[in-house]
């Protein structure tokens, strides 16, 4: 990400002030748990999609600062209230807002960032920005209750898959993309543009994301976490269809009463490994950086455009 740092780094610099002042309260306990978030917060991928796409389609302003705050407050928000729905101590490899202040302040803090955010918005009159956002956290929602829903039968097509992600992961991003590119141009063909070319590469990096949990790297969740949460990978959709029925039936039975066994949990990834799980899942992932990369290339060559591409390859290549 060396490119995308260097051409933002200053535009970066002005954000993360920004961003702190933006979380700013008058209550001692919501400022002590805001300086423990912002103090753990990650690669910030999301607030540099905003400023790169914003320098791609015009110039860096004040409303696109608003937006790339109003992307963080919206996906720290959703984070803190994970945790809480799955009961996770753990974020980044730090202890989890769930796991320092339960459950009632944990669901507040979120609310918190997320009034935070609209108002954010609405105090600079960034109403079509808020209106593209507002969209992405409805997506968001929906792709959460539509994979609840589905884990229960664990009867799930890979095209339910596609939609859950695209709405659970990939509409942040592709919001993310939109409001930088409209806080710079207030061009709908360039946005839409922009959104479609997020939504993509939001949908190739939670693939990765899902990958990560069949391998065994060090990457801030243990290794099979999703088998014992009961969520329907991309790989373990693709050896459900492509194993012998009692092999089937036994994963199947494993995920829903056996999760917990390490030596079980082992046993599902092996399947996944030897039926071409992973393999497939690496197809799926190139095929969506490929097409984010080729909406891109639409654009006039430039700097904030290899920008982009360099952060699209780090979102299929990355370590953890």
């Amino acid at each position: 990400m060396n490119l995308a740092k260097k051409i933002i780094a200053e535009e970066l610099i002005a954000f993360e002030s920004k961003f702190k002042d933006s979380v700013k309260s008058n209550v001692p306990l919501l400022d002590r748990i805001m300086q423990y978030i912002v103090n753990r917060q990650g690669k910030q991928l999301r607030p540099m999609f905003v400023l790169i796409s914003a320098k791609l389609a015009g110039n860096i302003n004040e409303s696109t600062y608003r937006a790339a705050s109003l992307v963080e407050l919206l996906h720290t928000a959703t984070l803190v209230h994970d945790d809480v729905v799955d009961e996770s101590y753990e974020r980044r490899g730090f202890f989890s807002t769930y796991a320092l202040w339960k459950t009632k302040v944990s669901v507040l803090v979120g609310d918190y960032l997320l009034a935070k955010g609209l108002l954010l918005s609405l105090d600079g009159k960034d109403y079509r920005i808020l209106h593209i956002l507002s969209e992405a956290v409805k997506q968001m929602s929906e792709g959460e209750l539509l994979q609840i829903e589905k884990a229960r039968k664990l009867n799930l097509k890979e095209e339910i898959y596609f939609e859950i992600i695209k709405n659970k992961t990939a509409s942040l991003l592709a919001s993310a993309c939109a409001a930088g590119a409209w806080s710079s141009c207030e061009d709908e063909n360039k946005t839409e543009k922009l959104r479609q070319f997020g939504e993509w590469v939001g949908i190739a990096f939670q693939i990765k994301d899902d990958l990560f949990d069949y391998g065994d790297a060090v990457i801030g969740k243990p290794t099979g976490n999703d088998i014992k949460e009961k969520k329907l990978t991309l790989p373990l959709i693709y050896t459900l269809n492509h194993v012998n029925f009692s092999t089937k039936r036994e994963i199947i039975y494993i995920i829903k009463n056996q999760n917990r066994i390490r030596e079980k949990v082992k046993f599902v990834i092996q399947c996944v490994k030897q039926a071409g799980g992973i393999e497939y899942g690496i197809q799926k992932m190139n095929e969506y950086r490929d097409k984010a990369l080729k909406l891109l290339h639409e654009f006039p060559d430039s700097e904030p455009r290899k920008a982009l591409e360099e952060l699209v390859r780090y979102t299929t290549d990355r370590k953890h």
